[in-house]
């Protein structure tokens, strides 16, 4: 049951992020680390405008043993994402060991909300700077920006659900090195995009991409940006 209801959630959610109008904006020092696994790293609440963009290449993301684990993997995974099981508080360890091993053996990349589970917001856990380090990848700060959206006032993320049709903005910014690369680093490289993000859109700058279904690969293995 848990399955079909994760199924039609993910249907609904794939039909609805294609109606975002998506500015892009890759940060040009991403081209010198575009042969390496890229580990994304972004704050809770912002994930479904960073959803509505393609990926360069498959990737990774860890669901939770829990209860409704069944029913996110099988969402997650008509939005084309691979699935790795494990969380901070079940399987964890094992979780994370088998994403770095996918790092390192396939042409994959792998996407961390670094203050989860549950919070506390905006508090950087070790994970992705590990998986990057000992996948010799990069740490890649992601920021989202909405016109448009319902704000979850009482999630703990203040989850931001953007209105069908509306204007995001998505910012891929610098890539971080992660030997020795602090959590107060992490943090302030994700909060520069997220306010990048919203510069973008309030000054309207930016191409629109267009709809997932559609988008081109650029040289970044990113979509092409073209404006509509």
């Amino acid at each position: 049951m848990r399955e079909a209801l994760g199924f039609f959630l993910g249907c609904l959610a794939r039909a609805w992020l294609a109606t975002l109008r998506v500015r892009l904006v890759v940060d040009p020092a991403l081209d010198a680390a575009r042969d390496r696994p890229w580990v994304l790293v972004f704050f809770h609440g912002t994930q479904w405008p960073l959803l509505a963009w393609r990926r360069r290449r498959p990737t990774l993301v860890m669901v939770s043993h829990s209860k409704d684990g069944a029913m996110q993997v099988r969402a997650l995974s008509v939005l084309g994402f691979r699935i790795v099981r494990g969380s901070s508080s079940r399987g964890g360890a094992k979780g994370l060991a088998a994403i770095i091993r996918r790092l390192k053996k396939d042409d994959v990349d792998a996407a961390f909300a670094v203050d989860g589970p549950r919070g506390p917001y905006g508090r950087v856990a070790p994970g992705a700077a590990l998986a990057a380090a000992r996948a010799r990848g990069v740490l890649v700060p992601m920021g989202a920006g909405v016109t448009r959206a319902h704000v979850f006032e009482r999630a703990w993320d203040r989850f931001v659900l953007a209105w069908p049709f509306t204007r995001v903005a998505v910012v891929l910014g610098p890539p971080l090195e992660s030997d020795g690369v602090t959590a107060a680093r992490i943090h302030e490289a994700i909060a520069t995009a997220n306010a990048r993000a919203s510069e973008i859109l309030a000054h309207g700058k930016g191409p629109v991409l267009p709809s997932r279904s559609s988008s081109a690969v650029g040289a970044h293995g990113l979509p092409s940006a073209r404006t509509r």
